[in-house]
């Protein structure tokens, strides 16, 4: 039996109360199942020194008339060789890489592009993996990694949440740190007292932002007037 977080994603990507496959209207009949077009391969390495005399080899072996790389890391958003390939590719197609690692990012950002190839009507395959979306074994294969990807990724939120309702139980200060210190808006307080004090001159002096002064000295904005009473309390309080 399934873990109860996994069913509502195994039941999204096509199976139905019953555990079994859903006709028609299941996602795994949308990828082409018999795919009429070319066959595209992509390849990329990390860096301009690496080679992908390898990669190629084995996609135009492979049958890719196409072949598009990109010599940049995989964290890397700006690979254009990737965008021409997919904007290249059209319907029936189908999109060859030599392995998963070399399309995606992480799982999020590789299930990102094979979600989009398959609205597309557009094929992938990994010759590494033997991964074939055209396939139903392939499909299958896929939406079981997307359930997966999707149920790690609640996880991780679920324990995040968890993790700040402890650490606000303990009393702990959750996010940025104030700007500015109890200590240092008394001493704000103190130097706008004095007329001969810009208000320029105390934020620099403090290393903030006039904006972040008015900020933590709210009551600044009705005239530095206002302020003496409080500057006098606070010094009151410091002896």
């Amino acid at each position: 039996m399934f873990n109860n977080k996994l069913r509502p994603f195994l039941y999204g990507v096509g199976m139905t109360a019953t555990g079994e496959w859903a006709d028609a209207d299941s996602p795994m009949e949308t990828f082409p199942a018999t795919p009429s077009g070319a066959r595209v391969g992509y390849g990329r390495v990390s860096t301009k020194e690496q080679l992908l005399d390898r990669q190629i080899a084995a996609l135009e072996t492979a049958g890719c008339s196409r072949v598009f790389t990109d010599k940049k890391s995989g964290k890397n958003a700006e690979r254009e060789e990737l965008w021409k390939c997919l904007d290249y590719l059209r319907a029936g197609d189908t999109l060859v890489v030599p392995s998963l690692d070399r399309l995606g990012r992480s799982i999020q950002d590789l299930i990102s592009i094979v979600a989009g190839l398959r609205k597309r009507g557009i094929g992938f395959q990994s010759l590494h993996e033997s991964l074939d979306t055209t396939t139903p074994g392939g499909r299958l294969v896929f939406h079981v990694f997307a359930a997966l990807a999707e149920f790690i990724r609640e996880l991780i939120v679920q324990g995040t949440h968890e993790g700040l309702a402890a650490a606000r139980a303990r009393g702990e200060r959750i996010g940025r740190p104030p700007a500015m210190t109890e200590k240092q808006i008394r001493h704000a307080r103190g130097l706008l007292t004095d007329p001969e004090n810009t208000i320029t001159s105390i934020a620099k002096l403090l290393g903030v932002s006039r904006t972040t002064l008015y900020k933590y000295v709210p009551e600044l904005t009705a005239g530095r007037d206002s302020l003496v009473p409080s500057a006098r309390a606070d010094l009151s309080a410091s002896r």
